[in-house]
Parts: structure tokens; C-alpha cells; sequence
């Protein structure tokens, strides 16, 4: 917790902090370590998008991306909880999202026949529950889920899975990462993919992969998944801006944790 954390930044015996958590809790660390200069390598919050460029890529894109949504009811910093699509296929893409999210099996956790549970604390609902909240009252029309307990679930920190769609970038639940089962439709282009203080993950659909990768390239993301690629551990996981400035996995997460050292004269001509 935040004693164990602030004691570990600050200890001068300490040469580095590995930390992996929210935006605000890294913004502590960092300025804890700062006092005995150590290296901080951070993995924080992110707001991914899931772009779909073309119609054809539209129902495998959208269902692939509300169940990443839905997975550890929501509680995933690279959930790609931003669904950006042309505006002539929102409609359907809130139709297909609705649909996909409809199949959640919310309950006790321990069942075999559940596939999403709870949140895990109190703060943590109030807050999912206050977002769902501000999206309704800031125009976002709501085609599925919204405030309350699923029926049937009157105890426990459980949410409705909640497609919101006609959201734009500038609403609140399109700017904050609500770390719950929350999806925005966004009609798009790449600026507004870009626009957010995160840059954790991003997800692209297209049948064309020469133009999938032309986006992937203008694209302020850490890692960028194409048409459903994703948990390769050879490769970097992490985040650009306020998603933080380490590396997970491949060689440069293995790189967080050296320091280089150059010895000069190590070869003493004969």
C-alpha cells in the first residue's frame, strides 16, 4: 500500500522501483524517488482504442473487443474500452457491442458457469457507478447497462457490462479510464484516436494491412495490436505519455532492470 510504497521510493538502498498501477499512484512514486535520484519504471493506466477501418472487419473487430472489455470485469489497464469506428457503421457497431456484451454470465466467481464477477472494492464501484453516471448526464445515448447491480445481484460489487454509443472525445467517460466493464462507440479519425493523456495499447481492424499498418505508425501507443494479435511476451509492453515510461517483456524489459557501465582501458594493448 502507499506506506510499504512510500518507504520503498524514498529508501537511499533502493537503486530502482518497478511499479505497475494507476496514473496518479505512479505521479507519487516518481516524485517519492526523486529524492535519492533511483530509476522508476512505471506501467500505468490507459484509455486503448479498438479501430475498425472498414466494414468487412467490423463483427470479428467489435465482438473481439467487448470481450477484452468485459474480461476481469473491465479491470484491465489495456482494455480497449474506446471503440472508434466510421460514422456510417456506429449504429451497427453499437448493435454487434450490445450483443456480444449480452452473453456476460455475471456472478459469484468460483462458479464454473460465471464469466464476469465483481469489482474488487467498494471505491472502485462507486467510481464505475459515478462515470456510467456522468456519461448519461453529458449527452452519451446508453444501449445498454447503466447505473445499478444486475438483477438478481443486490450484494456484492457487481455492474452491468454498458455500451454507451454517439460518445464524443470530449466526454468525461471518453477521457478517464474507469477500469470497469465501460464501452464508448466514438465515430473516428487517427487525431482522435491520439487524443487522450494515455498511451498504453491500440488495437486495429482492417482487411488491408498495408493500410492497417500506415495507422499503427501515426498512432502515440506502446504496443499496437493488428486484427487480433496480441500476448506475444517477446515483444515490449508499455506505455507512451502518461501511461508511464517502462517496458515489460522482451528484451527492453529485461534492459529496465540493468544500469551500463563502460570500463575504459579493460584491454590493455601488449
Amino acid at each position: 500500500g502507499p506506506g510499504v510504497g512510500q518507504a520503498i521510493a524514498a529508501h537511499p538502498d533502493i537503486d530502482m522501483v518497478s511499479f505497475t498501477g494507476s496514473t496518479r499512484g505512479g505521479i507519487a512514486v516518481a516524485a517519492t524517488a526523486a529524492g535519492t535520484v533511483k530509476r522508476v519504471s512505471q506501467e500505468l493506466g490507459g484509455k486503448s482504442p479498438n479501430i475498425i477501418l472498414d466494414e468487412a472487419s467490423l463483427e470479428q473487430g467489435v465482438i473481439n473487443g467487448m470481450r477484452n472489455v468485459c474480461m476481469n470485469t473491465g479491470q484491465s489497464c489495456n482494455a480497449p474500452t474506446r471503440l472508434l469506428v466510421p460514422a456510417e457503421l456506429h449504429d451497427k457497431a453499437v448493435e454487434i457491442s450490445v450483443a456480444s456484451a449480452s452473453r456476460a454470465r455475471i456472478g459469484d466467481p468460483g462458479s464454473e458457469n460465471t464469466t464476469m464477477g465483481p469489482l474488487v472494492s467498494e471505491t472502485q464501484f462507486n467510481k464505475v457507478q459515478g462515470l456510467i453516471a456522468k456519461g448519461i448526464e453529458e449527452g452519451a445515448t446508453l444501449a445498454m447497462g447503466g447505473p445499478g447491480r444486475p438483477d438478481g445481484l443486490e450484494r456484492g460489487y457487481y455492474v452491468k457490462p454498458t455500451v454507451f454509443g454517439n460518445v464524443s472525445n470530449d466526454m468525461t467517460i471518453a477521457r478517464e479510464e474507469i477500469f470497469g466493464p465501460v464501452l464508448c462507440v466514438i465515430p473516428y479519425d487517427v487525431a482522435i484516436a491520439n487524443d487522450t493523456e494515455y498511451g498504453l495499447a491500440a488495437y486495429i481492424w482492417g482487411e488491408d494491412l498495408e493500410q492497417a499498418r500506415k495507422v499503427a505508425a501515426q498512432l502515440r501507443a506502446g504496443q499496437v495490436c493488428l486484427n487480433g494479435n496480441s500476448g506475444d511476451f517477446s515483444a515490449p509492453f508499455g506505455g507512451y505519455k502518461q501511461s508511464g515510461n517502462g517496458r515489460e517483456s522482451g528484451r527492453e524489459g529485461l534492459e529496465e532492470f540493468l544500469e551500463t557501465k563502460a570500463v575504459l582501458g579493460y584491454e590493455q594493448a601488449a
